[in-house]
């Protein structure tokens, strides 16, 4: 009887503990963010694509925060505050701004700030300045797109000159999108190539996408179903400029990717398991190179 109540108890506890590790936490940090103009954006098309042509396309920042604007890609860019339609507003503009190089912008105010490329106007985006300690707002930030990098990953796999390579999605739902991070790690400038396909089906397909600091955000199409999703990686070499370097060229795939619990929640749900003798654990990702 006592071995019953005390298996219940740790079920209980492995449950409670996964839905704690699986909230976000109302309150981030934005004293800094980095904006890049996308690789080829000097050509039409960046704004159709999932990053958009300054990435990340809407930025949040606090009041007194720093935002990094920087272009590394060949052509040179401005970002101008303001729309193509009204012009500029004159809250930051950064000049052309040439490959290689980065301007920085201090906000002082509360508000919403558009902002485009006056050279390529196609190329537009926005900044959210907040409070400084305001409650996490959903506006897809790259804040708030890395915020599926808290707790374990989805998938983990390495490329040949040892640099591991991790995913985390939001939960597979029919008629709903998914968000997939992607991290390169202790590496700059990363190139790759990036497929999702679901049952078969392919939802993503981005090609030549560029991570300043390793890491970036990708969204799929509306998935049909609520199944696990493959994700194939093809690395395309490190640098802004050619040639690059790096096992350009291998393919990491993940398959039947689903979001992981977060890691104190898997090690609870275990002594759970092992309590109880109940439950089988059926791996859910399977790297393959």
């Amino acid at each position: 009887m006592k071995t019953k109540a005390l298996s219940s108890f740790f079920v209980l506890f492995a449950i409670a503990a996964g839905i704690v590790a699986l909230t976000p936490a109302a309150f981030a940090d934005h004293s800094e963010v980095t904006i890049e103009a996308a690789i080829g954006s000097g050509a039409p098309g960046c704004e159709e694509t999932a990053e958009g042509c300054y990435i990340p396309t809407t930025a949040t920042v606090d009041v007194g925060g720093v935002v990094i604007m920087s272009n590394p890609d060949t052509a040179a860019h401005t970002f101008t505050a303001g729309t193509p339609d009204n012009g500029p507003s004159g809250e930051f503009d950064t000049g052309l701004l040439m490959a290689g190089n980065s301007f920085e912008w201090t906000p002082d105010t509360v508000g919403e700030v558009p902002y485009f490329c006056m050279v390529h106007p196609w190329m537009q985006a926005l900044i959210i300045v907040q409070e400084v300690g305001a409650e996490e707002d959903d506006h897809g930030d790259d804040d708030g797109k890395m915020m599926h990098m808290e707790g374990a990953a989805s998938a983990t796999g390495m490329l040949s000159d040892g640099t591991k390579v991790s995913v985390w999605t939001t939960a597979p739902a029919a008629g709903e999108m998914m968000e997939i991070t992607i991290e390169f790690d202790d590496v700059e400038h990363v190139n790759h190539d990036i497929m999702v396909t679901q049952n078969g089906k392919e939802v993503l397909n981005d090609k030549g996408a560029h991570h300043h600091e390793g890491k970036g955000m990708h969204t799929t199409a509306a998935l049909a179903s609520a199944d696990p999703v493959e994700i194939t990686i093809t690395f395309q070499g490190y640098g802004v400029n050619d040639p690059k370097t790096g096992p350009i060229g291998e393919v990491v795939v993940f398959t039947n990717v689903v979001p992981e619990f977060g890691t104190i929640a898997m090690m609870i749900l275990a002594v759970a398991i092992i309590s109880i003798v109940a439950v089988t654990a059926k791996s859910r990702v399977v790297p393959r190179f």
